[in-house]
């Protein structure tokens, strides 16, 4: 009977139109179906069934409602929606409508899978236990970037976090990279493909893209299509898979948008009740998977007007295991924070990591201090001049995010610039590692 009831309504036209939103009445329709809109002109669009009331059906059009017609049909296709899975897809750039457009083989005669499937049981997840170096001093030695950990760049506007976000990617020990652009204008759509590229890892990239020109419900399904695909190479082909997504803020701003076009009422600041339970949705799909892979989130969350306390960025610090905090060009390490840092330091790397990461810390907020004072005109002891040349020291060599080092060669420069600055005495670190890898004369290497 269900079979009938929608074969007769395949061809249901629109009743209203409101923005990128139409309605149309229908029943037994699943929220989330799939649609294919047929306008009067020939022209058609898949659209997402994204509101259901009583026999009333919200459809997000993808190619958004310019030019419909409420004389347009709307066919029920059955399904929710899915992406391309295959081998062929890597390498590959795709839209948020699932359509490839970087002119590439056609893949449409490829197998598909489900983008909004549930999260992972917790009886198959696994503690974490491994780091995934990015050669990024700041993190790979203060705030260590952890396998199944989901965690943010906070930023503002104008601050170079896509660079630092592509310069993680192609240099991060990852097996394969996933990338979920949103609202990107198109020369960080050009860079972030660039930079792969010319950095050898596009050939184990996928990327989905929404363009700022692009429409907006295409933006909302950019997360989902990246962590399905993520997921599925993780647990089916047990790959260390980083998944990088910017903007998150974006896609919270598009959530937003489809709120108020259904006539939703909204909670703080125009955002809908639900913003939380939407970005978790998303973040913990994060896992390392019992016997299979892993799958790590590092995403962008900009601050609009650089308030931590904005709903997207507020909310996004309950659901994620710390943040990086980039301003000014650099990663500040007193307000970034890596909440599984433990489970790998002085495990998973080297011994010495722990009172490194803890020292050179201690010395670095003893030079902001002598910093302060300087700059008030109080008088400076000779340790106070040894704290300033340490601090400049380490804003060059390490706080610098153009900066690149393994961590094993970052620690002994960690070794090398307390060498420069202090005696081993004043170091206040285990003796055993003083012994073993303080240079023996300043400057020299630590061996």
């Amino acid at each position: 009977m269900t079979e009938i009831i929608r074969n007769l309504l395949k061809n249901t036209r629109v009743v209203e139109i409101v923005g990128d939103t139409i309605r149309v009445r229908s029943r037994d329709i699943s929220f989330g179906e799939m649609a294919l809109v047929e306008n009067i002109d020939g022209e058609k669009s898949l659209a997402r069934v994204v509101d259901l009331e009583g026999d009333l059906v919200s459809l997000q059009v993808y190619a958004g409602g310019k030019g419909l017609s409420t004389d347009a049909t709307v066919s029920f296709l059955g399904h929710p929606p899915d992406v391309v899975y295959s081998e062929h897809i890597l390498g590959r750039i795709f839209r948020g409508s699932g359509e490839p457009i970087d002119n590439g083989p056609d893949l449409s005669m490829e197998p598909r899978i489900p983008v909004d499937g549930p999260t992972v049981n917790p009886v198959m997840r696994v503690m974490p236990s491994k780091m995934i170096e990015t050669q990024v001093p700041m993190i790979d030695l203060f705030n260590c970037l952890v396998e199944s950990q989901k965690i943010p760049i906070f930023s503002v506007a104008g601050e170079p976090y896509n660079e630092l976000l592509a310069r993680i990617g192609f240099q991060a020990n990852a097996d394969i990279l996933v990338f979920g652009g949103m609202g990107l204008v198109f020369d960080d759509y050009h860079f972030f493909r660039t930079a792969f590229e010319e950095h050898g890892v596009f050939h184990r990239t996928v990327m989905f893209v929404n363009q700022a020109s692009d429409p907006l419900v295409e933006r909302l399904m950019i997360p989902d299509m990246a962590l399905a695909v993520a997921e599925k190479m993780a647990v089916d082909e047990n790959k260390r898979v980083l998944v990088l997504l910017t903007d998150m803020t974006a896609f919270a701003d598009a959530m937003k948008e489809l709120g108020v076009a259904q006539e939703r009422i909204p909670a703080i600041r125009g955002y809908m009740g639900d913003l939380y339970t939407q970005l978790a949705r998303r973040y913990e799909k994060a896992c390392d998977f019992k016997g299979a892979g892993s799958l790590t989130i590092l995403s962008v969350t900009t601050m609009p007007g650089g308030d931590v306390t904005h709903p997207v960025p507020d909310n996004t610090g309950y659901i994620t295991e710390g943040q990086f905090y980039l301003h000014d060009e650099v990663i500040d390490p007193f307000g970034s924070l890596s909440r599984l840092k433990q489970h790998v330091v002085g495990k998973a790397t080297r011994e010495d990591h722990g009172q490194i990461m803890n020292t050179m810390i201690r010395f670095y907020s003893g030079a902001v201090e002598a910093q302060k004072k300087q700059t008030m005109a109080f008088e400076l002891s000779a340790f106070d001049e040894k704290l300033l040349k340490f601090g400049q020291l380490f804003r060059n060599r390490f706080m610098d995010i153009h900066v690149s080092l393994p961590l094993n060669e970052a620690l002994d420069l960690c070794w090398q610039t307390l060498a420069e600055c202090f005696e081993p005495d004043e170091l206040l670190m285990k003796q055993t590692l003083i012994e073993k890898y303080y240079p023996r004369q300043a400057g020299q290497p630590a061996g």
